[in-house]
């Protein structure tokens, strides 16, 4: 439900985006504001009844979390669609960025409860895809990827995979609500998750013992 945790560091910053700042990134702490942003950046405006029933809160809960957002800047209230009894809410921006080492040194625990609350999105997400597999068109099954590689990189030669990655994704249509009418037919929403782990406890070359080895990896489509 949350949009990518994106990074300022590769393709310019989209005029319709947020750059975290330490009131953003204490507003956004919590799972449920982190699924209520990416829920209307995904369906578009809604009310906090809706947004309580597709996240299995009660509609007190999503209307105190929109309200939290709304003082940080992140939702803001669609006039044009609510009345004295119904408020309509809707995303201010289309992304959120945020790769910032001297925020996350100043905000630690923040930053953790918001990069734990996108981390469990992503494999709330992928479960959700995977129970839905069966039902797919087979076009679109025979798209579905879940892959890994294990590479052994420098931090600046993680950071330039990270970036050729970028480029490559931002050639393609981005995905709102609003853009769906002129999309082409056939078009559907896909979500391309990237994630650059590293794994500081693997051995070392020079740790291994001498002789053939078998190579570990896995790729699964």
């Amino acid at each position: 439900m949350a949009d990518a945790v994106e990074r300022p560091d590769g393709p310019d910053v989209e005029q319709d985006s947020v750059v975290l700042d330490a009131k953003g990134l204490r507003a956004l702490a919590h799972p449920v504001r982190v699924q209520l942003v990416g829920l209307l950046r995904k369906y578009g405006p809604s009310t906090a009844t809706r947004l309580a029933e597709r996240l299995g809160v009660n509609s007190g809960t999503a209307s105190y979390h929109l309200r939290q957002l709304g003082a940080a800047g992140f939702v803001e209230e669609d006039t044009e669609r609510g009345n004295a009894r119904e408020r309509w809410w809707r995303s201010v921006h289309r992304t959120t960025w945020f790769n910032d080492p001297e925020l996350v040194e100043r905000e630690p625990e923040a930053a953790l409860a918001y990069q734990q609350s996108v981390a469990a999105i992503y494999t709330l997400r992928a479960q959700q895809t995977l129970n839905e597999l069966q039902t797919m068109p087979r076009a679109w099954r025979n798209t579905f990827d879940m892959s890994d590689w294990a590479l052994r990189l420098t931090p600046e030669e993680a950071a330039a995979l990270y970036r050729e990655l970028a480029e490559v994704i931002a050639r393609y249509r981005r995905d709102a609500p609003e853009a769906a009418a002129s999309a082409p037919e056939g078009a559907e929403r896909v979500a391309v998750i990237t994630q650059i782990l590293p794994e500081l406890d693997a051995p070392a070359a020079s740790s291994l013992p001498s002789g053939p080895q078998e190579e570990e990896g896995s790729a699964t489509s």
